[in-house]
């Protein structure tokens, strides 16, 4: 009988048609994560805004020709007891990769801003880039909006109440959950933060997506740039 350890073995570095892994699936009684169907609701905090609201320069194209021509950001939060847990991404349309992430138990403007601190480190020239986001309190804010002027990137924002003007953010914070938080019994702060960075690591270097040509989000980009 074949072990554990062979049978994944089979499956390194080989192209398998997707009804075989179905055959298999069914004799090995496993079944796919299947993420349920929800109602959205923005996260838009009139009161705590400063009122800097952009135009909806994205209008849900959510197609890039190359890196770094649009992004998508939001904050989503996970609790785990009583703690919540916040996370804000960055995404870029063109290879679905998160090009940057910042997790904290407190959803203000400095998670926002260290999360874009962190990802104009790795991306220079952004001259042209379109960022997207809804009308949230941090990104209406004057730091957020003079901190992206300054590299000359451009804001977009969702229409107030319309959560499906960023669904292409909104998509990959339901992947994270369904996949990595909601399966397990995450019984403490730390241990939810490491699910999140493990799962964000293999969203973009290990999980392939078919809109990708079947290639990773990582790889997908340095084909382009090859």
């Amino acid at each position: 009988m074949a072990t554990e350890e062979s049978r994944l073995n089979f499956f390194d570095n080989k192209i398998v048609n997707h009804k075989k892994v179905l055959r298999l699936m069914q004799e090995l009684d496993l079944k796919a994560l299947i993420r349920r169907k929800r109602a959205y609701f923005s996260t838009y905090q009139a009161a705590q805004s400063d009122g800097r609201v952009a135009h909806n320069l994205l209008n849900r194209d959510f197609e890039a020709e190359k890196p770094n021509q649009k992004w998508v950001t939001d904050v989503t939060q996970y609790r785990v007891g009583d703690v919540k847990l916040f996370l804000s991404a960055i995404k870029d349309l063109c290879s679905n990769e998160i090009v940057s992430f910042q997790i904290g138990l407190r959803n203000d403007n400095e998670l926002v801003l260290e999360t874009f601190r962190k990802a104009f480190e790795t991306h220079k020239d952004v001259t042209g880039l379109i960022v997207h986001s809804d009308q949230g309190f941090q990104y209406t804010s004057h730091a957020y909006h003079d901190m992206l002027v300054k590299v000359s990137a451009r804001i977009s924002m969702s229409r107030r109440g319309n959560c499906l003007d960023n669904a292409a953010m909104e998509s990959f914070f339901s992947h994270l959950k369904a996949e990595a938080l909601y399966p397990y019994d995450i019984r403490s702060v730390e241990e939810a933060q490491r699910r999140i960075e493990e799962y964000i690591r293999f969203y973009n270097e290990e999980r392939i997506q078919i809109k990708l040509k079947k290639l990773t989000p990582v790889e997908y980009r340095r084909q382009l740039a090859a």
